[in-house]
């Protein structure tokens, strides 16, 4: 049986790049450091590190050990905090992997509501858009389509369909359109609001791609917030999902688009708990009851 502790200390050395910084970042001495590497050594019977120069390079095989315990290692800080919640007399933890626009559009009223029905309940929310170290959230929000398997130990509950829409500015010869077709975007100057290799991006490169179109970004904003600055500036147009295009300026107008149109699928993966589920399925319950009633959001 591996010891976390000597493992979290391997992982500093590593990502530190050597004992004494270490020793630094953790606190204790530098010969500490080095006994527990050595017994790491000793019980792994793995050779972690070698000398360079008058330090020391991690190995391939400590290479593999770092990136292997990042999942085991989230597990069993997740146990320490359900021990300490347990302690200090808190009923239990639900951790929710969200998206930039459910976070902003949804996020608020949930926490909000379900920390009044579960007050002893500890919640805590990630941003789960960049890759994540550690276990997966209790609930993930997710863009998948609808017939993605969920991961083992896992179910996924389809909550719905997010058509994209365009952002023109005011003045632009579309404004009064009120719906226009992918095509009639063609020769624009469009403003990405995501990152290249995102699937929402994808989403929207392959349905224009569908038609024969291929749309001309000449700025890379890679968030809805600027992409809409942009478009505001005059700078272009944006094609981005309805639920990031909520609570826009004036000098902006959104237009629906015609079929075939882009949209996304959005679900919840929610981790099978066992016996205390409760306030995960009341909270996916939440989620439901949000996206069928928008106006409660404002409640």
């Amino acid at each position: 049986m591996l010891d976390p502790h000597r493992l979290t200390v391997f992982r500093s050395v590593v990502a530190s790049g050597g004992v004494q910084a270490a020793a630094d970042n953790l606190g204790m001495t530098s010969s500490a450091v080095s006994q527990h590497l050595a017994a790491l050594q000793r019980e792994t019977g793995l050779t972690l590190f070698q000398r360079a120069g008058r330090g020391i390079v991690p190995t391939e095989a400590a290479l593999v050990l770092d990136a292997q315990s990042d999942r085991p290692l989230g597990e069993w800080s997740r146990l320490d905090q359900v021990v300490g919640d347990l302690r200090d007399g808190r009923s239990g933890r639900l951790t929710i992997g969200y998206f930039a626009s459910a976070g902003s559009a949804w996020m608020p009223t949930l926490v909000r509501r379900l920390s009044s029905e579960y007050p002893d309940l500890v919640l805590e929310l990630v941003l789960n858009e960049f890759e994540q170290r550690g276990p997966r959230p209790d609930i993930d929000l997710v863009i998948d389509p609808p017939d993605t398997p969920p991961p083992a130990g896992h179910r996924r509950v389809d909550l719905t369909e997010d058509p994209f829409v365009v952002i023109v500015p005011r003045d632009h010869p579309l404004a009064d359109a009120g719906e226009v077709a992918l095509t009639d975007l063609r020769g624009e100057t469009w403003v990405s609001n995501d990152l290249p290799g995102a699937v929402c991006h994808r989403i929207v490169v392959a349905a224009c791609a569908a038609v024969g179109l291929r749309p001309r970004f000449s700025v890379q904003a890679q968030d809805h917030h600027t992409a809409i600055g942009f478009v505001a500036a005059g700078v272009g147009i944006s094609v981005m999902p309805g639920l990031a295009a909520r609570g826009l300026p004036g000098s902006v107008v959104r237009l629906a688009i015609a079929s075939p149109a882009p949209v996304r699928h959005l679900a919840a993966v929610v981790r099978q708990l066992g016996a205390s589920t409760a306030p995960a399925e009341r909270a996916v319950q939440l989620l439901q009851d949000l996206i069928a009633h928008p106006s409660a959001r404002r409640r």
